[in-house]
């Protein structure tokens, strides 16, 4: 790390672009390079569904990922708000690093990492999983994940009316005294969410990749590019701290987001990851 692996220049100064547009100028900058993945789940390899457990990774994505394994000068991390055993057990594949409940549990070769909470936070975070429970039972299409480090309301097949009387019951209750100050609520799509009152995310957890890798190649003379696409909100912490030191890119229609690129949806990253095989294979990397 240390370098800034690409520039914004004049022409791209006007606003967020297609990634493909740009593609001579980006290949350009992945070659030569160690390139470290970092890949959101939901909305990003497997298209959203209506509820978690129906999100499924395609047979063309888990190929992709296996044959990009393959290549040494590439390393991948699926970083998901998912429990790490779900989500490590969705994509199915050995010799990635699997980072889920925002970075709250890491684990991959020669790594395992759980976050420290305090029982006075587990004992918090039950109590308001009650509290909900009852506060959001009128609404039909509301359920509740519980994820062990975190929590989260999905919404999503909620009435569209029911949506701010929903949302507003979740925040009226997290906000009460005996709650608000033990968590942390974060916002995503369709989702509200509880986590540990920890300054922790998705960025931070990519950075402490990116810091274990730089000290294990110390020796070697190849730069290492962070890749990080996403499609929710909880991806902008890791857009943030990557600004200027790698690619960005958001996966959906381009409205408010940090990234600097984006795709247009779950296809088209898997285009990408098919690009990116393509400059590894060719051995420039």
């Amino acid at each position: 790390m240390g370098r800034k692996y690409y520039h914004r220049t004049d022409h791209d100064k006007k606003g967020m672009k297609h990634l493909f547009s740009d593609w001579k100028m980006i290949e350009k900058a992945l070659k030569g390079k160690f390139i470290y993945l970092f890949l959101d789940y939901d909305g990003t390899l497997a298209p959203i569904a209506d509820t978690p457990n129906k999100a499924i990774t395609p047979n063309e994505i888990k190929d992709l990922l296996s044959k990009l394994l393959k290549i040494s000068n590439c390393k991948i991390a699926i970083v998901s708000g998912r429990a790490l055993s779900d989500v490590s057990k969705r994509v199915g594949l050995k010799n990635i690093v699997y980072v889920g409940n925002h970075g709250f549990e890491i684990k991959g070769p020669k790594i395992k990492f759980k976050s420290p909470v305090s029982y006075k936070y587990r004992k918090v975070l039950k109590e308001t999983k009650t509290k909900l429970e009852k506060e959001l039972s009128p609404f039909k299409g509301v359920f509740i994940e519980d994820k062990g480090f975190c929590m989260t309301v999905h919404y999503r097949l909620a009435d569209e009316n029911d949506i701010p009387a929903i949302t507003s019951k979740f925040y009226m209750t997290t906000f009460i005294d005996e709650f608000r100050n033990n968590i942390q609520v974060r916002s995503g799509k369709m989702t509200r969410e509880i986590r540990p009152p920890i300054l922790w995310n998705k960025g931070m957890a990519a950075l402490w990749l990116l810091d274990r890798q730089s000290a294990a190649m110390k020796s070697k003379k190849i730069e290492i590019f962070p890749v990080y696409i996403g499609d929710d909100l909880t991806d902008e912490d890791a857009f943030q701290v990557l600004k200027g030191k790698g690619l960005t890119i958001f996966v959906g229609k381009p409205n408010n987001t940090k990234a600097r690129f984006y795709l247009k949806d779950t296809k088209e990253v898997a285009v990408f990851l098919t690009k990116i095989l393509e400059i590894l294979d060719k051995g420039t990397v």
